[in-house]
């Protein structure tokens, strides 16, 4: 590592007054320290009997120091004398237990292999470290952070309770490490972004719009972190099914309800977007470390899928627990959680925010009261960034036309029988008449009824009605014991000019 790494992590933290006599330690120290000190307070408090986590718990700091030679308690090293402070071992040793973190998988995740160096691409001068095995993130945080996240351990251990399926920081470990004069404070929490799995896009979104764009300096990287508005210029919006995207916002609801109880905001979405269809997916060495997955609830369909009654993790070689999304006519596997939630609305963020309203818009600007920022954060991603699919919508409009169609059908055969019943009468009337011939009295028709037929005509008061028009106004009684095959359309038509008789008796038809 070079010496200019080596002051870039030192004023990432917060630095003593060294002396002449003493040098600034290396980035390899510094990570070589963090690695023994974490692995000997786990072992530590591993051979301790466990108990139930007290209130006094979550206040707790053990302190022991580490000289190079060894002691009777601590192991010897090649490393510069160093102290180590451990915040509330025993409740961080119950949220690992939480989310089945056994203390051997733990040590070998980080103790193991060197520690990978990332970059940061956001505002803090934060450091961050990858355990070899991708399931781990070492992050350095600010006195103020360390001293915030230890208040914030009781309200966070009774949310985990309540839901461990959670989009928000999994934090497994806070530490603090004097080393050569520096004081290095680091947390561990899980990995969102896995690094087998190549990221096409990556985002850092907050639902604002003051200074969202991605620098020039950020946009000629290899892999650039872009923001808001780059956001909405290079997408337009993911798409998911009904049932992930309500998962998804419901898990977000739930978990900025909880951020804005703790009065925090400047919170982030860290995004990160996989296009399956453009290249074979790269697992590296994280292939065989996922068979036998560590963490439960790490991965983010695990931490959306409430519901989800077996404990066990489903995540496989071929997604990484990506949420499976598309993009006009590409497939995705999207990768998220919620990050830098350390950041309290306190005295110096209220300044912040009226300095830069001043000079802009104040709903527009990052930093606001956390119940504001929560709403204006959950409205970005549920209408902007995340979106529904409406696969069902054809089906619908499919259901009523049906319907449509259904209910002609049910009016057609509920008028048919008084159509079929007058096309009896007109064919009944039909055969009485028989064109203009008369029946005698020993010919009697076929088809003639056996009970009377009557016709009540109106009274001949008009005699300008047109016949026609006075036969559809009548109307007709016919009582017949074989039913009457039905006429067709032009039959009936010519039937409708026939002039009906007023009166037929049943045994000597006769003219009135």
């Amino acid at each position: 590592m070079s010496n200019a790494s080596s002051d870039s992590i030192g004023s990432g933290t917060k630095t003593s007054k060294v002396s002449k006599d003493h040098k600034k330690p290396t980035a390899a120290a510094l990570k070589g320290a963090i690695q023994l000190g974490i692995g000997y307070a786990v072992g530590n408090r591993s051979s301790k009997p466990d108990r139930d986590v007290l209130m006094q718990d979550f206040s707790v700091v053990e302190s022991v120091f580490l000289p190079s030679e060894g002691s009777n308690m601590t192991p010897a090293h090649h490393f510069p004398d160093f102290r180590l402070k451990t915040y509330a071992p025993l409740a961080f040793r119950y949220f690992r237990e939480l989310f089945g973190i056994k203390p051997d998988d733990y040590l070998y995740s980080i103790c193991n292999e060197p520690l990978i160096e990332l970059t940061n691409p956001g505002a803090s001068s934060s450091w961050f470290y990858l355990t070899s095995d991708d399931e781990f993130i070492i992050k350095t945080v600010q006195h103020k952070e360390a001293e915030f996240l230890q208040k914030l351990l009781p309200g966070y251990y009774m949310n985990l309770n309540q839901n461990p399926r959670t989009l928000l920081p999994k934090f497994y470990g806070l530490y603090c490490i004097q080393l050569a004069g520096v004081t290095l404070r680091v947390v561990v929490m899980n990995n969102v972004l896995p690094r087998a799995m190549k990221m096409h896009y990556k985002y850092d979104l907050k639902g604002s719009s003051y200074k969202r764009r991605a620098s020039r300096k950020e946009r000629n990287k290899s892999s650039p972190t872009f923001k808001d508005l780059d956001f909405q210029e290079m997408h337009e919006g993911l798409h998911f099914d009904l049932d992930t995207y309500n998962c998804l916002m419901k898990t977000l609801q739930r978990d900025c309800r909880v951020l804005e109880s703790f009065k925090i905001m400047d919170y982030s979405l860290l995004l990160g977007i996989h296009i399956l269809d453009r290249k074979p997916l790269n697992r590296g060495n994280r292939g065989d470390s996922r068979k036998g997955q560590k963490v439960l609830y790490s991965t983010a369909l695990e931490s959306i899928q409430g519901n989800v009654k077996d404990p066990e993790p489903v995540a496989d070689d071929d997604t990484l627990g990506g949420i499976p999304a598309r993009h006009k006519d590409e497939n995705l596997l999207i990768f998220l959680g919620i990050i830098d939630i350390l950041q309290s609305y306190r005295f110096i963020k209220k300044v912040e925010h009226s300095w830069k309203a001043l000079v802009h818009d104040g709903d527009k600007v990052s930093v606001h009261r956390p119940g504001f920022y929560a709403d204006r954060f959950l409205k970005f991603m549920g209408s902007t960034v995340f979106k529904k699919i409406h696969p069902l919508r054809g089906a619908s409009s499919k259901r009523k036309k049906n319907s449509l169609y259904a209910a002609k059908s049910v009016s057609q055969e509920f008028l048919s029988p008084q159509k079929d019943e007058k096309a009896e009468k007109r064919a009944q009337s039909m055969d009485n008449l028989d064109g203009n011939a008369v029946y005698s009295s020993s010919q009697k028709p076929d088809l003639l009824p056996r009970t009377t037929v009557s016709f009540e005509c109106a009274p001949n008061d008009e005699e300008d009605i047109d016949n026609s028009e006075y036969r559809r106004a009548s109307s007709s009684t016919i009582a017949l014991d074989d039913p009457l095959p039905s006429l067709s359309r032009s039959q009936s038509e010519s039937e409708m000019d026939v002039y009906l008789p007023h009166k037929i008796s049943p045994r000597r038809p006769s003219w009135s």
